[in-house]
């Protein structure tokens, strides 16, 4: 895993983990998470009277004679987890891009490591989405992974597809949330209709909360080009500051708004924090 720059037993960590939720999990097909659905699965959940129809092979006969009644035992199913990451692939994300990458990979790794079934899509049309389901797709999503294009997106609010997160029990998305909110508005609007388990992880990194410049100072926006000529005060880096701060309650605000969970991340915290305190503390990995 040189090309993620992550340590050598980095999968064997993960593996102890897995993506919690509350939402019902949805599915026909087998999986290691237990739904609220009776089936064939070896946990047992209660008995309940025999009525025409039902399987005999589950009638509990040691139950009959002791009571001359007929019962059958029933099975909690074990239906499969979908979970869907959507990435932002926008300019902006080039300076965090190793780092969600490193994120994505991990979240993916518990998802197949639980033979439940993953995909992504990184909002970039010539990047086609990744659908593989158990522990033996874990090579192809590390290919996958490694070889994500360079961000080269002019915008993500505005562009990225829900297609793919059709019917996800848990839709990650990871972005620095940049784009005006206006476009964030509708982004948030659709995204419950795919998923009832819909986090955002508001990826951000220290120079661009706290910029360490002073005097002329020439901008170029990295998604648009357009430049800006500006002269960095006190009062300039201040009216920065309370703008950014109002930008960053505005998504946390449009989060709550559309029942979307919300969670910011800081690239200086490091993975492991990210991952095992903040993650963990939420119960969104258990």
């Amino acid at each position: 895993m040189t090309s993620l720059q992550l340590p050598g037993d980095w999968v064997s960590r993960l593996s102890r983990f897995s993506i919690g939720t509350k939402a019902k999990i949805r599915g026909h097909h087998k999986g290691s998470h237990r739904s609220m659905r009776f089936g064939s699965s070896l946990d047992f959940s209660d008995f309940r009277e025999y009525h025409p129809g039902d399987d005999v092979r589950h009638v509990d006969w040691n139950v009959y004679a002791r009571t001359d009644k007929v019962y059958i035992k029933r099975f909690l199913d074990e239906q499969e987890m979908r979970v869907h990451l959507l990435i932002d692939s926008s300019k902006s994300m080039q300076k965090k891009w190793l780092f969600t990458k490193q994120l994505a990979f991990s979240l993916g790794m518990m998802v197949l490591s639980s033979d439940d079934r993953l995909t992504i899509s990184a909002g970039q049309k010539e990047v086609a989405p990744f659908r593989k389901k158990g522990k033996s797709a874990r090579k192809l999503f590390e290919h996958f992974i490694s070889n994500l294009p360079e961000p080269a997106a002019l915008s993500f609010a505005k562009m990225a597809s829900f297609y793919t997160a059709k019917d996800s029990t848990v839709l990650f998305i990871l972005s620095d949330g940049l784009e005006p909110l206006e476009d964030w508005q509708q982004f948030f609007k659709q995204a419950p209709k795919y998923s009832h388990d819909v986090r955002f992880l508001h990826i951000t990194a220290e120079e661009e909360r706290a910029p360490g410049y002073a005097g002329d100072i020439r901008f170029i926006d990295e998604e648009t080009g357009q430049a800006v000529n500006v002269t960095l005060t006190p009062n300039a880096n201040a009216s920065y500051q309370e703008k950014r701060d109002l930008h960053e309650k505005g998504l946390e605000a449009l989060c709550r708004k559309h029942g979307i969970h919300y969670m910011h991340v800081s690239i200086e915290d490091g993975l492991q924090q990210v991952l095992f305190q903040q993650m963990a503390r939420k119960k969104w990995i258990e």
